[in-house]
């Protein structure tokens, strides 16, 4: 069976569960590739009317803010450890280095540093978790974690609904490169983001003193 067939099967309620699980879970501190996941689900929706993009939307927005306020209670509760330990067992993801990144952006910015990483995808893991263990006030975070979750989650399936409608018929003859792009979308965000965590980690390297052994 062709892929596009497969997915003219999947009951609209399913997609709609698994965009808001995936993000859920994304947001929580679980490296998931949830704006990918919704980018898709969005170009679905604008090809097949048995997906409501309001509903897509609402849910996408209901797991960023539900994910993102469990990860800051768990983050709040597990400390530095909890970080360690994620570092350990994501290190690709939770690296010294990213972990300085998301801290320098939390010190500048505070609580916009929860809004504005929502658009950022490894930055969507560490904002929930990482203004827990910042001890950021619960108000000011979830401010910040609603609004971010909402315009996110919302804008992004309302613009890639609206083109895909208006591309409809190339997108049925492509429909390949419409996952590609998503993918492509996923891949520039987070490789910008690990070029700065190096960058990061680099530079505090070399600001390290230089440790000379003890003469005997």
């Amino acid at each position: 069976m062709h892929v596009q067939e497969w997915l003219e099967t999947v009951p609209a309620v399913s997609i709609y569960l698994l965009v808001g699980l995936v993000i859920g879970l994304e947001s929580l501190g679980i490296p998931l590739p949830g704006e990918i996941i919704l980018v898709s689900a969005a170009l679905l929706a604008s090809q097949h009317g048995d997906i409501n993009p309001f509903v897509l939307g609402a849910c996408a927005s209901a797991g960023a803010v539900i994910g993102d306020s469990i990860g800051y209670a768990i983050g709040r509760k597990g400390g530095r450890p909890l970080l360690a330990w994620l570092g350990k067992k994501f290190p690709k993801h939770f690296s010294e280095g990213h972990i300085a990144t998301a801290e320098r952006s939390f010190e500048k910015w505070g609580m916009w540093a929860v809004f504005f990483g929502r658009f950022v995808a490894l930055l969507r893991i560490f904002a929930g978790p990482l203004a827990g263990v910042l001890h950021m006030p619960y108000w000011k975070f979830l401010i910040a974690n609603v609004l971010g979750g909402i315009i996110w989650a919302g804008g992004t399936t309302a613009v890639i609904y609206y083109v895909g409608v208006v591309a409809e018929d190339w997108l049925k003859r492509f429909s390949w490169l419409g996952l590609v792009l998503a993918v492509l979308i996923g891949l520039t965000s987070m490789l910008v983001v690990k070029r700065k965590a190096k960058k990061a980690t680099a530079h505090k390297q070399a600001a390290e003193p230089e440790v000379v052994p003890a003469a005997d």
